[in-house]
C-alpha cells in the first residue's frame, strides 16, 4: 500500500465511520477491489483512531463534564454513600457509567470471537448478508419509531441494549453507527439523541481496539510476521486523514439527522449489498482473501 492508497482509505474511513453504512465494510470492499487484497483487521481499527479523536474534539465538553462527574461521584464528592458514588444525583456521572455498561457486550464478545472477527466474519457474502438485512431494519424502525426519548432519560437497561447493538458491529457490514442508532431508535430516543450516543459511546470501544491493534502490529512488527498490516507511513497518513475529515463529517451528520430520516442510508446499504453480490458472482471480489482462507 502507497502513500495515495493510504489516503484514500483514510478518507473513506472518514466519511463512512459516523454514518449507518459501515465502514469496516467500505475498508474491506474497496481495499480489495484498490489493492487485490483486504487492508486487515489491524490496519482498519488503527486509523479508526484517527476518527475517534475527531469525536473527542467535537465532544470535549461533554466528554469533559461526564469525566469530571464520574470521578468526582465516584471519590464521595456528592456522598459517601453507594448511591451517590453511583451518580444518583448526578447526570453525567450516570452516563459515564452507561458508557462503562454498553461497552461490556462489545468487549466481552470482541476478546471471546477475536479470531473469527479477523477471518470468518470478514467473508463478504456475510457482509452482503448483513447490510441488507440492518438496512432495512434501519428504516422500518426509523419509520415506525416514535422520537420522544432523548440522552437525560437513558437507564442503564437502555445502556446495555445500545451495547448490544455497538456489539453486532463486530461483523463487518452490520455498522458501529448503524447497530446503536437502530437500537436506539427502536427505543424512542429522537434521531439526534441516537447519533450522540453512538458517537460517546464508541469512545472507550474504538480507542480499546485500536491501541491494542497498534500493540499487536509493534510485535508482528518486531518479530518479522507483519502479516497484511501494510507498514506505519500509510497507516499514519491514512490516520491523520481520517481525523481531519471525519471532524467536517461529524459536523454535517448532525445537521443531516436533525432534519432528515435514515432511509437514504438504508437505501444506500441495500444498494451496495447488490453491487458487492454483482462482483462477487462476477468474480471481481473474492469472498474471503486467500491469506485467511489457509
Amino acid at each position: 500500500m502507497n502513500f495515495f492508497e493510504a489516503i484514500i482509505l483514510g478518507l473513506v474511513q472518514a466519511l463512512t465511520e459516523y454514518l449507518p453504512v459501515s465502514s469496516s465494510a467500505h475498508i474491506r470492499i474497496i481495499g480489495d477491489l484498490m489493492l487485490g487484497s483486504d487492508p486487515g483487521a489491524a490496519f482498519t481499527a488503527i486509523i479508526q483512531l484517527g476518527t475517534e479523536l475527531a469525536v473527542l474534539l467535537y465532544f470535549r465538553r461533554d466528554i469533559y463534564n461526564i469525566l469530571t462527574g464520574w470521578f468526582g461521584c465516584l471519590f464521595g464528592r456528592e456522598g459517601r454513600d453507594w448511591r451517590s458514588r453511583m451518580g444518583a444525583h448526578n447526570r453525567d456521572a450516570r452516563l459515564g457509567w452507561y458508557v462503562i455498561i454498553g461497552t461490556l457486550p462489545i468487549l466481552v464478545c470482541g476478546l471471546l470471537f477475536k479470531d473469527a472477527i479477523e477471518t470468518t466474519l470478514r467473508n463478504l457474502w456475510i457482509t452482503v448478508a448483513v447490510l441488507i438485512v440492518f438496512g432495512v431494519l434501519l428504516w422500518i424502525v426509523d419509520a415506525r419509531s416514535k422520537q420522544v426519548k432523548t440522552i437525560k432519560e437513558m437507564s442503564a437497561k437502555d445502556a446495555l441494549l445500545f451495547g448490544v447493538g455497538q456489539m453486532l458491529a463486530l461483523i463487518p457490514g452490520v455498522s458501529r453507527s448503524g447497530g446503536t442508532i437502530t437500537f436506539g431508535r427502536a427505543m424512542g430516543y429522537t434521531r439526534e439523541a441516537a447519533v450522540r450516543v453512538s458517537f460517546i459511546m464508541a469512545i472507550p470501544a474504538v480507542f480499546g481496539a485500536g491501541i491494542l491493534e497498534t500493540i499487536s502490529a509493534v510485535r508482528d512488527l518486531g518479530s518479522g510476521d507483519a502479516g497484511m498490516f501494510p507498514g506505519w507511513g500509510p497507516t499514519i497518513a491514512a490516520t491523520i486523514v481520517a481525523f481531519v475529515v471525519g471532524y467536517v463529517v461529524i459536523i454535517g451528520f448532525l445537521k443531516f439527522v436533525s432534519t432528515f430520516s435514515y432511509k437514504a442510508f438504508a437505501i444506500y446499504r441495500i444498494g451496495l449489498a447488490v453491487v458487492v453480490a454483482i462482483l462477487l458472482i462476477a468474480g471481481v471480489l473474492p469472498p474471503i482473501e486467500a491469506a485467511v482462507a489457509a
